[in-house]
């Protein structure tokens, strides 16, 4: 299966020593417009021009190599020149970012308005679930709990064999699977038509060329209004064809060639800055391809932009943001360190700024409301592919510039648009933006839990440049909004701790709630939900396993209950736990693909009122009843066979 430390002086190096935030930036006219764009190539004789010069100086270093294996005694030895991208042309200027507007959804998504790829949805009366190459929804329209409907996540015709269907989207009555295929070579997107009365039916798949998305934190998909957005990453060879990866479309069908295939990213819609990139440490194709989901078949159109491979990919309401940085053997590149692209879902054409160090998943991310944007930064990082977010390597900054800034990416974000911030203890980073504030700290994250790693939390009031440390007594695996406020969750290896945080002038805990044996069980954001019923009271669910358990136990197992809290306040009472019946689970489901639970397979749900448990193939409901939560239903939806117990 293929989805298998920085000193203070390379921060000092990288980030600078700041002795001061800048706070003019923000009085930009035109926030949300860069000054200039970025170039794209002429026509497509320029770009062969440049994979001919690398085909070129691969052959070269063939030739180098055998003369020296001759000369060995000599100790000849090949040349390592970076070859240098051709002179670009200038590009028109950028049109207005478009503005998304807000959608309802039961994902505990980073931004109102842009739903992102998970594993449960809800359409109309019915919820529907993703889970080990198939598709299922379950009807809860009035007091009802009944599965409805199953499909398999892929063509009747397709072998799904070497697959993973992985992110789920819908739109109106369209509902999208995407999926990476390592039998095929490339993402796939599964179209199918959801009715009214639950009923799913297959309409088409489409094979999207590219190289594997998984992040063990992000998600390859979002959707915004009807644009279904999908991030790829492309290596490209200069040993062999480098066009076999380019971005390209095709439709499936009995027999499907390679000629199939229809190219989506023309050169005068790849771009790149001024760096002299050098293929043979490793260059990508960072894709961004926006789908027309209101049309019957599948539109896509892709922009790319050239840079190092390692990524972290972020999707605000109005652009894609996708963050690039070059690693050559163990160590941050000298030059280029990193660049960050913004690609505006608009068409229009991206910018960039030459920048330093790395974030550390998407949450490091925040474009705020004053046209800036905000990026949590570590010295020593290579993105967030598969799973490089879950290293705590490096130091921190807090990079924060304006978008009137972004330019055509000859430019570089200055030193003082750094502020170097405190490191937390801990393996595992993670932060979130909630109100004014950035939220970080750090804790066992994949590990088994361990009472050796505590860790405070900072908050970081990002537009002042203000840093305040607050004391925990538990370590940091996980940081939620609690309406303006936030939650911290963590265990030391015994028991499971929930603190709610005031984010006032200073920021300080409120409430600690402790869950004695027990861990959480799912690390990713989607399991994790809170259902605010006032602007200060809510209730939220969360995933919990034993103590002794590793996270890493939700590729395969379940979660053995959903903890319920309810928060009054930022007071934190526990409502009790719907639990998991392992029996009813572990039925031979003849699984044919997807048969890893990659993205986890337990989410709290919170729908009209009524309070559900996904824990893999049950949905469990549960009432409030005074201060306790009482199950009052089940129901497993497992296809072989589908039945209810009450």
């Amino acid at each position: 299966m293929l989805r298998t430390a920085a000193p203070l002086c390379l921060a000092l190096a990288i980030f600078g020593a700041v002795p001061s935030w800048p706070l003019s930036v923000d009085a930009a006219s035109e926030p949300s417009a860069p000054r200039k764009t970025l170039r794209a190539f002429d026509d497509e004789q320029q770009l062969a021009g440049l994979f001919k010069r690398w085909a070129d100086e691969a052959q070269r270093r063939r030739d180098d190599a055998q003369q020296a294996r001759l000369k060995k005694a000599e100790g000849a030895a090949p040349s390592t020149q970076a070859l240098p991208l051709p002179a670009p042309t200038p590009a028109p200027a950028a049109a207005a970012p478009a503005t998304a507007g807000k959608a309802e959804s039961v994902t505990n998504v980073q931004h109102a308005g842009v739903d992102e790829g998970g594993i449960v949805k809800l359409h109309g009366d019915h919820l529907v679930i993703l889970r080990r190459g198939r598709l299922f929804t379950v009807r809860i329209a009035g007091h009802d709990l009944r599965p409805i409907s199953a499909i398999d996540a892929y063509g009747p015709e397709v072998d799904p064999q070497g697959a993973w269907y992985d992110e789920m989207l819908i739109s109106g009555n369209t509902l999208v699977v995407i999926g990476y295929s390592y039998a095929r070579g490339g993402s796939e997107i599964g179209v199918f038509d959801l009715a009214q009365d639950g009923r799913l039916s297959y309409r088409a798949t489409y094979h999207l060329r590219s190289n594997d998305y998984y992040s063990s934190r992000n998600y390859a998909s979002r959707l915004v209004g009807n644009k279904l957005i999908v991030y790829s990453p492309h290596v490209l060879s200069p040993w062999g064809d480098p066009y076999a990866a380019f971005p390209a479309v095709r439709r499936w069908r009995p027999g499907a060639l390679p000629s199939d295939f229809k190219r989506i990213a023309p050169a005068t819609r790849i771009y790149r800055s001024d760096e002299a990139l050098d293929p043979f440490a490793g260059v990508a194709l960072h894709s961004v391809a926006i789908c027309d989901l209101a049309q019957p078949e599948l539109d896509c159109r892709s922009t790319a932009v050239l840079g190092p491979p390692g990524r972290v990919f972020y999707v605000s309401p109005n652009s894609v943001f996708v963050w690039t940085t070059a690693w050559r053997s163990g160590v941050l590149a000298a030059a280029p360190v990193s660049a960050v692209f913004r690609i505006p879902l608009d068409g229009s054409p991206p910018s960039a700024l030459k920048t330093a160090g790395s974030p550390i998943d998407q949450f490091s991310f925040l474009e705020d409301e004053r046209g800036m944007l905000n990026v949590l930064l570590r010295s020593n990082g290579r993105g967030d592919g598969m799973w490089a977010a879950e290293s705590g390597a490096g130091e921190l900054a807090l990079m924060r510039v304006a978008l009137a800034s972004f330019s055509d990416g000859k430019d570089e974000v200055p030193k003082d648009a750094y502020l170097r911030l405190p490191k937390p203890a801990g393996y595992a980073v993670q932060s979130r933006y909630i109100g004014p504030y950035l939220i970080y700290g750090a804790g066992s994250g994949w590990s088994v839990p361990s009472a050796a790693v505590r860790s405070p939390i900072f908050a970081v009031r990002y537009a002042a440049g203000e840093v305040h440390e607050v004391p925990l007594v538990h370590p940091v695996d996980r940081i939620e909004a609690l309406g303006n406020h936030a939650l911290v969750v963590g265990s030391d290896g015994k028991d499971l701790h929930l603190t709610s945080v005031r984010l006032s002038d200073p920021p300080a805990t409120v409430d600690r709630h402790l869950r004695p044996g027990a861990a959480q069980g799912e690390t990713r954001s989607h399991g994790f939900f809170y259902k605010a019923e006032s602007e200060v009271d809510g209730l939220l669910g969360l995933p919990i396993i034993g103590r002794d358990e590793s996270a890493a136990r939700q590729l395969s197992t379940g979660s053995a209950a959903i903890l319920y809290l309810r928060n009054r306040g930022l007071a934190l009472s526990e409502l009790g736990t719907l639990v998991a019946r392992p029996a009813q689970n572990e039925r031979n489901d003849a699984c044919r693909a997807s048969c890893v639970d990659w993205y986890g397979n337990a989410r709290p749900l919170f729908v009209r009122g009524r309070v559900f448990a996904l824990m893999g193939y049950e949905i469990v409901e549960g009432k409030v009843e005074e201060k306790r939560l009482v199950e009052i239903r089940r129901v497993n939806y497992s296809p072989l066979p589908l039945q209810i117990a009450h």
